[in-house]
């Protein structure tokens, strides 16, 4: 018969390890205040990105997708990762534009850097390119915030946008207000002689109606919808340089990262790199969806004026050749996107030009 005291010793040891099983079952939970409302396809594909660390962390690690506002507004998701208030946020880099002028430049490089870079070859640069280790730098050294960051949703290119009348030059958008995202983009505008002015996604449409704005831009067909644009006005130009490339990204607060398992932070990074992939699904099946849907209900789809091409690139250049006379950080992302661009332009744009024919084609064969 086990003495007493060997079966007292094996009961507590059993206890113990199934208090230490409970203990590691128990989830982690991290929440993520989004700036997109929740009818935003951006907004499902970060619930498919949460869902995802879920199944592949065996629900060790829970994800809660939060609404533009739920927690904080859109422009105070950066200091609420930093601070703890949530353990995530979901935005764009240059939404924190007015901390430092580089934002900008990593999520959506103005008209691609000067250097041709679009939506594919831009997330190259992060990831090929060395973009990703200056935005380490970015957050970690520039603006000392406390947390990681992670480039997911590569959603460009945004339209020009919506107007109330058509333009047929850039004297003729000169003389309108015009809602353009924050920071050097609408610096970039007003170098053109266009008033702009910088809002929030769900401040659009009430500007709109009140007739404060007379032309905006949002993310493109399958957002604006949602948005209900196409219910303020019916012009509707696709072509727009000052967000040619755009990628979402996700923070996470720092301390909250470090305690997690290395397990877990390669779930993360894994998720990440999947989203980036279901992201582009998303924007090629669905804005051609929405944009079937806008025509339907007596949107023109207009292509952007001719001379606002020019006019934009050399603004463009103008003003980031102005900060990166300023700023050393700031030049080094610019210099390095623009040599990257001299690498990847010149090849990646015959591959364009190759698809361009190839649906010009196919569109006159299938009218």
């Amino acid at each position: 018969m086990m003495h007493w005291k060997k079966w007292l010793g094996s009961a507590l040891g059993a206890l113990a390890l199934t208090a230490a099983g409970a203990t590691q079952a128990a989830p982690q939970v991290m929440r993520i205040q989004t700036a997109v409302p929740n009818s935003s396809m951006y907004f499902e594909l970060m619930q498919r990105w949460g869902q995802r660390i879920e199944k592949m962390s065996g629900q060790r690690l829970k994800v809660e997708i939060l609404p533009d506002g739920a927690v904080v507004a859109a422009f105070e998701i950066l200091d609420a990762v930093d601070k703890g208030i949530v353990e995530g946020g979901y935005a764009w880099t240059h939404y924190w534009s007015g901390k430092h002028p580089a934002a900008g430049l990593f999520s959506n490089p103005m008209a691609g850097a000067g250097a041709g870079l679009d939506q594919i070859s831009h997330v190259a640069w992060l990831y090929e390119g060395g973009g990703n280790q200056l935005l380490d730098r970015f957050y970690h050294d520039v603006l000392k915030a406390d947390v990681e960051v992670f480039m997911l949703q590569p959603m460009g290119p945004d339209p020009l946008g919506w107007f109330k009348a058509p333009i047929n030059s850039v004297a003729d958008f000169q003389r309108l207000k015009y809602r353009s995202p924050p920071g050097i983009t609408g610096e970039i505008f007003k170098e053109m002689g266009v008033s702009a002015v910088a809002l929030p996604g769900g401040e659009i449409v009430p500007a709109a109606q009140r007739g404060v704005i007379d032309a905006a831009e949002w993310i493109g067909p399958a957002d604006d919808v949602n948005l209900g644009l196409q219910t303020i006005w019916k012009n509707y130009y696709l072509q727009g340089l000052h967000q040619s490339t755009d990628v979402g990204e996700v923070l996470i607060n720092r301390s909250f990262w470090n305690k997690l398992p290395d397990d877990l932070k390669e779930i993360v990074r894994v998720a990440s790199l999947a989203s980036i992939g279901e992201t582009y699904t998303f924007n090629v099946a669905r804005n051609a969806r929405a944009l079937e849907k806008l025509k339907a209900q007596n949107v023109t789809v207009r292509d952007t004026p001719k001379d606002f091409y020019p006019a934009f690139v050399q603004a463009t250049n103008t003003v980031l050749d102005r900060y990166a006379a300023k700023d050393p950080f700031f030049k080094e992302v610019l210099d390095s996107q623009r040599q990257f661009g001299k690498t990847v332009v010149p090849y990646w744009t015959k591959i364009l030009d190759l698809y361009a024919g190839l649906g010009h084609a196919a569109m006159q064969d299938n009218p």
